[in-house]
């Protein structure tokens, strides 16, 4: 018999409060969530249910006030290369090209050397379809572009778990579902750990493995949502019932939420 693989992230009774001046707000309560290796989840919800603030609590920005969170089985104690995170803003450097952009995570890497540097970088800048804009600033590329350049930068660094929090949320409708089919065209090449923040019900469902809703004061888990739907995801899949079905039961959770509700099924990735 075989054993079952220790889930990548560990979540456990993980609650956070932050101090507003003299008033205190929790913004996480009792929050436990299991993610496996190669999972792709997404994290969807109302504003101000913690959504950012899980992810951030994974990338090690920021510690829980009461339980844990582990990668590997060992406890987050700050930001590691190991967790690639890429954000709405591009956070791009201004003064450097989409090469150097993209080389600077491995400048620190002393078995690297300049060469080896370099032919990583093109590589993943070719991942994300900017070869002919390696050498261009930032200001001359569209916002897709920025994006493609960030999620390049992440995965140049080879981490095992990309969080990415809203990384299209400013983006124009096309180019918005064009880097979803780039996302996880890359995905399906390497399957490293993904979890996603969207407001976008849609996008949730084409991109994931599992959706988890979340609600709001304080924010927790409301729901978990299994997409059994095959992968490579197709545009044609977006229109079929199967598809329909799933993106009205998570748009439903998302916004027809009990309030006392907290989620009390299966924590861990689906098996």
């Amino acid at each position: 018999m075989t054993e079952a693989k220790a889930p990548k992230i560990v979540i456990k009774d993980v609650s956070k409060v932050f101090r507003l001046g003299k008033d205190y707000f929790q913004a996480l309560d009792n929050v436990s969530l299991e993610v496996g290796e190669s999972e792709f989840v997404t994290v969807v919800g109302p504003s101000g249910c913690g959504k950012s603030t899980m992810m951030n609590l994974l990338a090690g920005l920021i510690t829980p006030s009461e339980g844990i969170v582990t990668v590997d089985g060992k406890e987050v104690d700050g930001p590691s290369p190991e967790r690639g995170v890429i954000f709405q803003a591009y956070a791009l450097f201004p003064w450097l090209t989409v090469r150097e952009n993209v080389e600077f995570g491995l400048r620190s890497r002393k078995d690297i050397s300049k060469a080896e540097r370099r032919k990583i970088a093109e590589h993943f800048i070719e991942m994300v379809g900017l070869t002919q804009f390696a050498d261009s600033l930032p200001k001359t590329l569209s916002g897709g572009m920025k994006q493609r350049c960030a999620i390049a930068r992440a995965y140049a660094v080879n981490p095992s778990i990309l969080l990415m929090d809203e990384p299209f949320g400013a983006l124009d409708a096309l180019t918005r579902v064009q880097l979803q089919s780039q996302l996880l065209d890359a995905w399906s090449q390497d399957k490293r750990t993904v979890m996603f923040i969207t407001h976008d019900v849609d996008e949730a469902v084409f991109l994931a493995n599992r959706v988890i809703v979340m609600a709001a004061k304080p924010g927790r888990i409301y729901d978990i949502i299994p997409i059994d739907l095959p992968y490579p995801r197709t545009d044609e899949m977006r229109l079929s019932p199967e598809f329909a079905e799933l993106r009205n039961k998570i748009w439903k959770a998302v916004y027809h939420q009990d309030p006392n509700q907290t989620y009390d099924g299966p924590i861990g990735p689906q098996r």
